[in-house]
């Protein structure tokens, strides 16, 4: 058992430095970064709704005992991530109102301080919860066998290249730098470690705890695809460049359908 989860943890390790695809960012200009932001926002918004629909939920309720009790706990997600937000914004906001400043939220402070908007710490959230799941999916499967590890590990691979460029577009979207974007991310991703040592310690209570926080991930992504990303689309308005945008949107989709075909 040791040497197995020792695959399990260099497995996730490896997923895990997918995050740092930002790094390919760093050489590209600044100016040319900002203006393809929201293209990778798009194939966030694809790939969040993707994963939700095409992976999640169906898996979701394979597992589930309760139908009604899993399509409470997607709600729940959703209400989550709502109640999560409304504390950033509360958090971001405290004390500018009072000096007669709008919220940040509404993007008419007037100070020259820069901010980190709560759009960028609902994303990390979000990731840290999939991340998390992973995990436990990757530790699972190398209880089963190594041969099924592996392919587990492969899938969630594939399963993560998109994703991760979608949230590191959102990162520099919100306010974080690309160095800060990079660490963050990374941070987030290490949450998988978490999940294979939960899986080890916590063997037969993995199902249950997986059948809980696969819908409940599933609602968050929905939220955040729907409530935030989407608005921040509408922020442009040029035909081509919407286009381009919903171009963008489908990719991210088809690489969720690709992936349940490696599958």
């Amino acid at each position: 058992m040791t040497t197995i989860a020792l695959y399990a943890l260099g497995s996730v390790f490896i997923v895990s430095l997918i995050s740092l695809i930002g790094i390919l960012a760093i050489s590209v200009k600044e100016t040319l970064l900002r203006k393809w932001t929201l293209v990778f926002v798009a194939l966030a918004v694809g790939a969040l709704l993707g994963d939700a629909f095409i992976h999640l939920i169906p898996e979701a309720f394979e597992k589930s005992a309760n139908t009604l009790i899993t399509s409470l706990l997607i709600i729940g997600g959703i209400l989550l991530f709502l109640i999560l937000e409304k504390f950033l914004y509360w958090h971001h906001c405290h004390g500018h109102e009072l000096r007669g400043k709008e919220c940040p939220g509404n993007e008419k402070i007037l100070d020259t301080q820069k901010r980190i908007r709560p759009l960028g710490y609902m994303i990390l959230a979000s990731d840290g919860f999939h991340n998390l799941l992973d995990g436990m999916i990757i530790g699972a499967s190398y209880i089963v066998s190594v041969e099924v590890g592996i392919a587990t590990t492969l899938a969630v691979i594939l399963h993560e290249i998109p994703q991760e460029i979608g949230d590191f577009g959102v990162l520099l979207h919100s306010g974080f730098t690309k160095i800060q974007a990079i660490l963050v991310n990374f941070a987030s991703a290490l949450l998988a470690i978490l999940g294979v040592i939960v899986v080890f310690v916590l063997e037969d209570m993995v199902g249950l705890f997986s059948a809980w926080m696969i819908p409940i991930a599933a609602g968050g992504f929905i939220y955040i695809a729907g409530s935030d990303l989407v608005p921040e689309l509408h922020k442009t308005t040029r035909l081509g460049y919407s286009f381009i945008q919903l171009l963008a949107i489908l990719v991210g989709i088809l690489a969720m359908v690709a992936l349940l075909l490696i599958e």
